[in-house]
């Protein structure tokens, strides 16, 4: 299956013996998902026709005040009665009220769910840890080893392409408990030169989860450090240099913080004629990874009413409870939309009463592509989404059951279909210098990677109880739908997720195609 994608004899040999190691079986996890929907409530809004022309703000479409303010001072000596009783809502609520009201109307759906993910204060991501069995959601990394092994060969491949260079960055963004990263160094262990060239680089926010990373990948523990000591360390499993950042434009980009013989190493990219060329002398390439990221970017939802699309807001309602409302008039994010819709077939546009858009996602990706295209390197991305223009998928998810996403926010996952579409496009538009592969099934990316392989390999060494969680683990990266040799409790049937998960690739276009796609 490997000779399907594998040019050269040395990198084919390098996954045959990645893939054929026979390592004590790790643990594995499980995963359920499903999806939810959310109404709105008033139908008023603006066509996406309307929406460049309303954009420029003119004259007419800025409201004046019609008279004079009068400010009533009657109660300034009778303030209200204090109460000592406590209040049911949470800090969270409280702070999300309080800025619809200093606004004097609703936020975007987009706001609220960035405030309710990762708010420094009370976010859901910030706080606690949220993956595995006892969080509220299972990942591919906490399925099976195997996921993050695939992406080493898949990251390995594309550092041979690259002509080995000496120095990489590779960059993961969302890391989670690091169990991807983990997995991949020690996938790798064995090819020293390929190791000792990374450079680690996690995008995470979470102060709860950085601790968790750096003791999933057994940082400074060699010389009995603590594992919380500052932003940059040693992980033990690799002697691989590890560095936390709050975005990529905080990862070098460039050599400022590599030595002289790095400093002036030459970088060479092999073209499919087998020759090098020479890209840059002081470029360090970039090689980065986005599993489950982008589905927890914000979105802006938008709905189709009489007069057009209008985006959907959180307000609160006279029970002080949230509710979805449209806007009256055009938002800024309507600007986002009508790109959006641009990119669209007009029979794929005539049929939806819904739109999802998400700049977050649109502006990350632009910044992903200009990174490759002058220093070299590629980006992976996985998630659960589309391969076309996403209806209306936000959903909430706490302790593995769908819920409201109104309902305590701050405790549930908020997460929404990626538009693998808007994210090609994306990258297309920024740069002439890198191309986009995919989207395929995570199905098809890790066949090709060669996991068949695997999985048979590591059922040559392992017990029966490790066997079963072998394959039940398999199937969930792998499968479509309920695994057809479950003999267990219905509940727990091992759901496939090999069709509803999509890789994509954006690489610089000296690099040639990347594997498997």
């Amino acid at each position: 299956m490997l000779q399907r994608f594998v040019g050269q004899a040395s990198l084919a040999q390098r996954c045959r013996y990645l893939i054929g190691r026979q390592p004590t079986v790790d643990s594995f996890r499980q995963y359920s998902s499903s999806s939810v929907t959310e109404s709105s409530q008033v139908p008023l809004g603006t066509s996406v026709e309307q929406v460049a022309e309303e954009a420029k703000f003119s004259d007419d479409h800025i409201s004046r005040p019609s008279a004079t303010i009068s400010v009533d001072r009657s109660g300034l000596n009778n303030p209200p009665e204090h109460s000592h009783e406590s209040s049911a809502d949470s800090e969270l609520v409280k702070h999300l009220k309080s800025i619809i009201k200093f606004r004097g109307g609703p936020i975007s759906v987009a706001e609220y769910m960035e405030e309710v993910l990762i708010n420094p204060k009370a976010g859901f991501y910030i706080n606690r840890d949220v993956f595995g069995a006892g969080g509220d959601f299972i990942t591919s990394p906490e399925v099976s080893q195997m996921f993050g092994e695939m992406v080493g060969v898949w990251a390995m491949c594309l550092w041979e392409q690259m002509g080995q260079p000496n120095r990489v960055n590779l960059v993961e963004f969302g890391p989670g408990r690091g169990t991807l990263m983990a997995d991949l160094l020690r996938g790798a262990k064995k090819f020293e030169k390929f190791t000792k060239a990374l450079h680690i680089h996690m995008i995470e926010v979470s102060p709860a989860l950085k601790k968790i990373q750096k003791v999933t990948l057994k940082c400074n523990e060699e010389d009995g450090a603590d594992t919380d000591a500052g932003e940059n360390a040693v992980s033990a499993l690799t002697g691989t240099p590890v560095s936390w950042h709050a975005n990529l434009e905080e990862v070098p980009t460039g050599s400022k913080d590599a030595n002289k013989a790095t400093l002036y190493a030459m970088l060479y990219i092999r073209k499919k004629s087998g020759t090098h060329k020479l890209l840059s002398e002081r470029a360090v390439p970039t090689i980065i990874i986005a599993h489950e990221f982008y589905d927890a970017l914000p979105v802006h939802q938008f709905q189709k009413a009489s007069r057009g699309w209008c985006e959907k807001m959180i307000d609160v309602a006279e029970d002080s409870k949230f509710r979805v409302v449209l806007s009256p008039q055009p938002t800024p994010a309507s600007l986002y939309l009508l790109k959006r819709c641009t990119w669209a077939r007009t029979e794929e546009l005539s049929k939806l009463e819904h739109v999802e858009v998400c700049p977050k996602a649109i502006d990350l990706t632009q910044n992903i592509a200009k990174r490759i295209s002058t220093d070299g390197g590629g980006a992976l991305i996985i998630d659960y989404g589309l391969d076309g223009i996403v209806s209306d998928s936000l959903q909430a998810i706490r302790k593995h059951k769908f819920v409201n996403m109104l309902d305590d926010p701050g405790s549930a996952d908020l997460s929404a279909y990626v538009d693998f579409p808007a994210i090609k496009h994306s990258a297309e538009e920024v740069s002439e210098d890198v191309s986009v592969y995919g989207p395929i099934t995570q199905s098809q990316f890790l066949g090709n990677l060669g996991i068949n392989f695997r999985v048979e390999a590591l059922l040559q060494n392992c017990t029966e109880e490790q066997a079963e969680s072998l394959r039940t683990g398999y199937w969930r990266l792998v499968g479509d739908g309920e695994a057809p040799f479950w003999e267990g409790p219905d509940e727990l049937t091992p759901i496939g997720m090999g069709s509803r998960y999509l890789a994509m690739a954006i690489v610089n276009k000296k690099q040639g195609t990347p594997v498997p796609f």
